[in-house]
């Protein structure tokens, strides 16, 4: 049942994609990953056209010459690419990549190792998700900025690991990211946790000096 197959190909790539996310402490985006490929529209064209070692959109893509799921996904889904394409303000340029939010292009990037592992199996290698994406097209499409910080990652994957790379984004990237988050929005709580953590720093320097 190829229905079968596919749903247990798309669970098994939101739970990988939800791990490589909470590594990174992306926590929210990771549990909402991907929802839309349980719609009728997408579950159905993904099971009709499903193969195994590759995404049912290629092969609904060869078949019918436009692939409706895709369309129906991009269009919902801020981690790729496409949702970004927009018209440039310099009406020489036509279509052009938007700058995508940071947390985006770190979902993106969790997304297509995630992929990676799914499709490669026992043969994967933190060198793939790189190698795939140097093959495709999506470096043609993204903004300059954008596309400079997927390399960025893909890069240290391939070069550092798995580990250190998942560190890496959370303590660099996302945490910084969180705390400008908080204090643009709910600049109260920041100033109690730093009071907070400061009350304690001085009681532990109080009693290092009773002790003495």
């Amino acid at each position: 049942m190829k229905w079968l197959s596919h749903l247990k190909t798309i669970n098994a790539h939101k739970l990988q994609v939800m791990k490589n996310c909470f590594a990174c402490g992306l926590y929210y985006q990771g549990l909402m990953h991907d929802l839309s490929k349980y719609t009728w529209t997408e579950f159905s064209r993904g099971a009709k056209y499903y193969q195994g070692n590759r995404s049912p959109n290629d092969a609904e893509r060869e078949a019918t010459g436009v692939t409706e799921a895709w369309l129906h996904h991009k269009g919902r889904n801020k981690h790729h690419l496409e949702y970004w394409i927009d018209y440039s303000v310099d009406k020489t340029k036509g279509l052009v990549g938007c700058k995508m939010p940071k947390r985006y292009v770190i979902e993106m990037f969790c997304d297509r190792v995630a992929a990676c592992k799914i499709y490669n199996k026992e043969n994967y290698n933190d060198r793939q998700a790189l190698e795939y994406y140097n093959r495709g097209r999506a470096g043609k499409l993204l903004h300059e900025e954008s596309r400079a910080l997927l390399e960025k990652y893909l890069t240290m994957l391939a070069e550092k690991g798995e580990d250190y790379t998942f560190s890496y984004i959370r303590n660099h990237e996302v945490i910084p990211m969180r705390r400008e988050g908080v204090k643009k929005y709910f600049p109260i709580l920041l100033y109690i946790a730093d009071f907070v953590n400061n009350q304690m720093e001085w009681q532990d320097s109080s009693s290092l000096r009773s002790s003495e």
